[in-house]
């Protein structure tokens, strides 16, 4: 045999995108899946709310009532399938833009937006909730994760950790430092990486020469899965079988997997960023593939939706969403609450800055200081 030969056997096949549902909504030919249709419309009910909150939320940062806000629009697939994929006891390690997987998992939307105001304690997770607080800097939760999971291997526990990132993560160290520590020590750890296409500015082309971002766990032994992000049908599948082989030995180590969702960030990167400054709007390709409508199409062909319902859950989400963002700025706030939980022992430069609050509330008032964002 030649070497060129050899060569060309020995080069990986063409990667596959799972998808269960064509782009028109319709379930293909030939697939089977182990969804209730309870389950279904669960998904459908969180990903009806998802959107509500998130336009809600960007109307209120441009009117000043929170801060710099991730929109989440296209994602939705993304987020809520795999998020309900989970069990009871596993935990979820968010970015950011993950507000609907934090809410599938036992999140308060008041808690999310109070966060977003600037209330400490929009950070702190309700007992029972298996949610960590999001990060900021990106990939900084994936070690996290993956040491919170090796952690539940060596107690004997059977909880695994469903790990979110974006594409832009697969680029930093953190990225590779925790899937070669999840591949060596068999961690129960599903990765979940949302493929939006684009870190802010940077396209996924400008991320990383690799065919797709799934291939990448082969360099550290598991598998790697790519499926296609607004498809909740695949995305609750594919999360579920790798959920199932981090909590169950398969021969004899539980394995981690690295599950690529590829979809389209609809939006702006935050309601800080200005896409037209670096894309020519959505492409045609991804204009019509809303994840929201193309399932809305399949549950209304299987019989499941009507106009009824649908109407009854898009109520549910509008009176959901007005609620807590009632309660969330209802909630009192002291801002010199700030300045706690810094240090163990106050500094001297923190207590002059609590000293100068202290004149300027003295000054002003604190209605000056408890009115939300502007």
């Amino acid at each position: 045999m030649s070497i060129t030969r050899e060569y060309a056997e020995h080069r990986r096949p063409e990667p596959t995108r799972v998808r269960l549902l064509d782009d028109d909504g319709s379930l293909r030919p030939d697939v089977d899946f182990t969804i209730s249709d309870d389950e279904l419309l669960a998904i459908y009910e969180d990903m009806r709310l998802a959107r509500r909150f998130d336009e809600r939320a960007v109307s209120l940062q441009r009117q000043g009532r929170i801060s710099t806000y991730a929109p989440l629009r296209g994602h939705e697939a993304a987020q809520v399938a795999s998020a309900h994929a989970l069990g009871d006891d596993d935990w979820c390690y968010p970015t950011y833009r993950d507000h609907a997987a934090k809410y599938v998992r036992g999140m308060d939307l008041a808690t999310l937006l109070k966060a977003l105001r600037g209330h400490g304690d929009g950070y702190r997770v309700a007992e029972g909730v298996n949610v960590m607080p999001e990060y900021i800097p990106i990939a900084t939760q994936i070690p996290q994760a993956v040491g919170a999971a090796w952690a539940a291997r060596l107690e004997g526990r059977d909880d695994v950790v469903l790990c979110y990132l974006g594409d832009g993560a697969t680029s930093e160290g953190d990225f590779h430092e925790g899937l070669n520590f999840a591949g060596v020590f068999d961690t129960p750890t599903v990765f979940l990486c949302t493929n939006n296409q684009w870190a802010i500015s940077v396209p996924r082309e400008r991320q990383t020469a690799s065919e797709t971002l799934a291939q990448k766990a082969h360099a550290y032994g598991f598998e790697g899965v790519q499926v296609d992000g607004t498809d909740p049908l695949a995305v609750y599948e594919v999360t579920r079988m790798a959920v199932e082989k981090a909590r169950e030995p398969t021969g004899e180590e539980r394995r981690p997997t690295l599950v690529e969702a590829v979809t389209y960030r609809q939006g702006a990167h935050s309601t800080a960023d200005d896409p037209s400054v670096y894309r020519d709007g959505v492409p045609e390709e991804w204009r019509d593939r809303d994840p929201l409508d193309r399932y809305e199409t399949y549950l209304r062909e299987e019989g499941l939706l009507d106009d009824d319902r649908v109407e009854a859950i898009e109520a549910r989400a509008g009176e959901t969403v007005a609620d807590a963002v009632e309660r969330a700025e209802a909630a009192e706030d002291d801002p010199g609450a700030m300045f706690e939980h810094v240090y163990a022992e106050p500094t001297p430069d923190l207590e002059r800055q609590r000293a100068e609050l202290d004149r300027l509330r003295e000054r002003y008032g604190d209605e000056a200081f408890t009115e939300g964002p502007r």
